[in-house]
């Protein structure tokens, strides 16, 4: 394999980034990796942000008491508290695709450059795996900082600051310990030690989870099963011991931690 195509790829990445929105004499000076780090950086702070801004926007004030009752809209205080906590954990988050790009390229992972070397089917087949993988790893990851009581204090507390609807937004979604944000983002990396993986594919999955846990936070329950939707998660926020699974409830189903709206909504009545 040509490891220098993942190489090219990256600058690509960095060229297209820092190119735009920096003048040439403020990063091109920078090492490869440095470069790398500044473009996830400055990727992943416009990702978060906008996408927190227009999603708040349109549930809160396009669609005002649509979805969510007054009540339940969280305060601008909460919101503003939330990017503060994700924007400082940021540099920390945006290490984590530098460092797992940067194992890539130096050939240390089982990463392929172009979807053709394996093709579309086992392409397909290798996704779904590393998809499992991650699933898996990131349901573990989330209930041991619950059960292992310093991981807990020290740092998933900072993110169950937000136990209420009223105190959950689309920014609490990247509102942790720095450390506990990289633990929870850690199986993306490990999955490329373990499966056969795209790389381009891997990075847009890395940064989509930005776009996932903003949508998980929202506290409006889409309905779409087996998905792990917000209403689940807005069950975790509230009870601490259910509902740690990441994209679906199948985690939580087959190791006894599911708790589903249904049977909140129907101690209310």
């Amino acid at each position: 394999m040509d490891l220098g195509l993942f190489v090219e790829e990256t600058s690509l990445y960095n060229r297209i980034v820092l190119g735009s929105l920096l003048p040439g004499a403020a990063w091109d000076p920078l090492p490869h990796f440095l470069q790398t780090w500044l473009r996830n950086y400055i990727a992943g702070c416009l990702l978060y942000l906008v996408s927190g801004f227009l999603w708040c926007f349109y549930i809160y004030h396009f669609y005002r008491n649509v979805f969510l009752p007054k009540d339940a809209i969280p305060s601008r205080r909460a919101m503003q508290l939330q990017i503060y906590v994700a924007m400082k954990a940021m540099p920390w988050y945006t290490l984590l695709p530098t460092v797992s790009e940067y194992m890539i390229e130096n050939g240390w992972t089982r990463c392929f450059p172009s979807i053709s070397d394996i093709g579309w089917v086992a392409y397909l087949m290798n996704v779904a795996v590393y998809l499992v993988i991650v699933e898996f790893g990131i349901y573990w990851m989330h209930r041991e900082l619950h059960d292992i009581k310093p991981l807990y204090k020290y740092l998933h507390a900072t993110h169950h600051m937000y136990n209420k609807e009223n105190t959950l937004s689309p920014f609490a979604g990247l509102a942790f310990h720095p450390l506990d944000g990289v633990l929870q983002a850690l199986p993306h990396v490990i999955s490329l030690f373990l499966v056969p993986m795209h790389f381009r594919t891997h990075i847009i999955l890395l940064f989509m989870e930005g776009i996932w846990t903003a949508n998980i936070h929202d506290c409006i329950n889409g309905k779409l099963w087996p998905v792990m939707g917000a209403a689940y998660h807005t069950i975790h926020h509230t009870t601490y011991r259910h509902n740690y699974g990441h994209y679906t409830i199948w985690m939580d189903w087959m190791f006894g931690t599911l708790r589903p709206p249904a049977d909140d909504e129907t101690k209310e009545k």
